[in-house]
């Protein structure tokens, strides 16, 4: 196929997956839900002190962004599973490649970018510093990107299963730890007034080799997972 052939095919499957999570509205509106409320309680838990709030709120965002990302995660494959449309994808005579990739960049834009462009507001709520906002909503931007390429893995892994959340989130989360780590770390670096480039540097590598490797181990877990 050609380079042209290969960038329509991309666009019409995320065109696709955009437009059915926006019909179904629960996909793209759940993860928003839960990470606005869950923020919302650590005031009411920890106390609403604005030096122990600030100290904390690189940590509590960027888990909360992270697990947020994941509620949305199992859903992935499981519609087209259902609906016998993967099994198409794997017998089609268009290469999966793009296909897994083109579905995984359409659930990090209504989780993970939606998630970001928000975080700043309850960066506001747990009285981040403004020092910190940019490094949070860019830390964010690219690190829900790497998490969705790792969640991909485990959907795809666990999509044949009728009760695989449980072991998806067995999976994925040790493979976020880093994500997690140099993300909170350049918001907290930030916050502090020091460098925060080499942590974003870090998160941008992740990302880099997300892309390119990833889907082919999505494509591999899909094979597997239906083949079962």
């Amino acid at each position: 196929m050609s380079e042209s052939g290969l960038a329509h095919l991309v666009v019409a499957v995320l065109r696709r997956d955009v437009m059915a999570s926006l019909r179904r509205g629960s996909e793209w509106s759940n993860p928003l839900v839960f990470f606005v409320m869950v923020c919302a309680l650590f005031p009411l838990g920890i106390g609403p002190q604005p030096d122990r709030l600030a100290e904390l709120a690189p940590g509590i965002l960027w888990v909360v962004a992270l697990l947020a990302s994941l509620l949305a995660t199992d859903s992935l494959f499981r519609g087209d599973f259902d609906d016998a449309t993967l099994e198409q994808m794997l017998l089609s005579h268009q290469p999966l490649y793009p296909q897994v990739l083109a579905k995984t960049l359409a659930h990090w834009l209504m989780t993970g970018l939606p998630l970001s462009i928000l975080s700043p507001v309850l960066g506001v709520l747990l009285q981040l510093p403004t020092t910190g906002m940019l490094a949070l909503m860019a830390s964010l931007l690219l690190g829900t990107t790497v998490l969705s390429f790792i969640g991909a893995i485990g959907a795809a892994l666990t999509v044949g299963l009728r009760k695989g959340g449980l072991l998806l989130s067995l999976i994925v989360l040790p493979l976020y730890i880093p994500v997690l780590i140099f993300g909170s770390s350049a918001v907290k670096s930030a916050v502090e007034g020091g460098e925060y480039f080499p942590q974003l540097a870090m998160l941008g590598v992740f990302y880099l080799v997300a892309l390119a490797l990833s889907p082919l181990a999505i494509c591999g877990a899909l094979r597997i997972s239906v083949d079962q």
